[in-house]
């Protein structure tokens, strides 16, 4: 079966910026959205697991999407995470997001579930022909997502964030030309060198330059955003709102851990 990928290229997991209080900085969110498709970011990833969505409320994720949305170009998709222990509280998300104006949701299978069909059935009857993406991330959600489930989700790409290179290369030979999207800045040279569609990453937030050109096969690109990597991803979200804090003048505030 034949996939069409939603984007192709380096997209960022974006932060969720707050105020000094603590409340959502909607607008400032999109503004350093804006700012990162400028370095070349091919998409934005809204509300996920950098974004510390598990502190958002319903309110305030819909508030980020459409924010983002209306400041980045048409061409550039917005995709809204929406995972969640639950199917049924997931499917609202869902349904929330694509109604706000994201193009697209990303999808966290719960932590502690083995088979998640039944709960990405219940995503994808909400998302109601939108696109959907399964999210494999077992460092935060164990034990993720087996990668022959992966083709019985009904979904339209997979991103995997477990910085395992053998199992991305397995997906790209085994899912039947679903769009596969590297979630780990560690692996980007050999991702790209094994043809999956593109990258959506937690270090473009302050090094959008650096993920495309190591992406791109750059291999001193790639040791050099290692640096960034092993203290933007020590403490999350601490350490990557830091190093976007130092790049861009943002705002180190986060809820998650506080």
């Amino acid at each position: 079966m034949s996939h069409t990928p939603l984007f192709t290229g380096v997209g960022v997991a974006l932060v969720t910026l707050f105020d000094d209080e603590g409340a959502v900085d909607a607008r400032a969110t999109a503004d350093l959205a804006l700012e990162l498709v400028g370095a070349g970011m091919r998409s934005v990833v809204v509300t996920g697991t950098t974004g510390e969505a598990a502190a958002l409320s319903a309110e305030e994720r819909v508030a980020v999407v459409r924010a983002v949305r209306e400041a980045v170009p048409t061409d550039v998709p917005v995709v809204a995470g929406t995972g969640a222990p639950t199917g049924r509280t997931a499917a609202g998300f869902t349904r929330d997001a694509l109604a706000a104006g994201a193009d697209a949701v990303l999808v966290l299978s719960p932590h502690g579930v083995v088979d998640p069909r039944p709960y990405f059935d219940q995503v994808v009857r909400a998302a109601d022909g939108g696109h959907v993406l399964g999210y494999h991330f077992p460092a935060f959600a164990a034990p993720g997502i087996e990668v022959p489930v992966l083709a019985e989700l009904g979904i339209d790409g997979v991103k995997d964030s477990s910085g395992d290179a053998e199992r991305l290369l397995r997906e790209v030979t085994e899912l039947d030309g679903l769009p596969v999207y590297v979630g780990s800045s560690a692996v980007l040279v050999q991702a790209g060198a094994t043809g999956v569609a593109g990258a959506i990453l937690t270090m473009a937030n302050a090094e959008p330059e650096l993920c495309v050109r190591a992406f791109a096969g750059d291999g001193d690109a790639q040791r050099e955003l290692m640096t960034a990597h092993l203290v933007g991803t020590r403490d999350l979200p601490d350490g990557i709102k830091a190093l976007v804090a130092k790049r861009f003048g943002t705002s180190t505030v986060a809820r998650v851990g506080r």
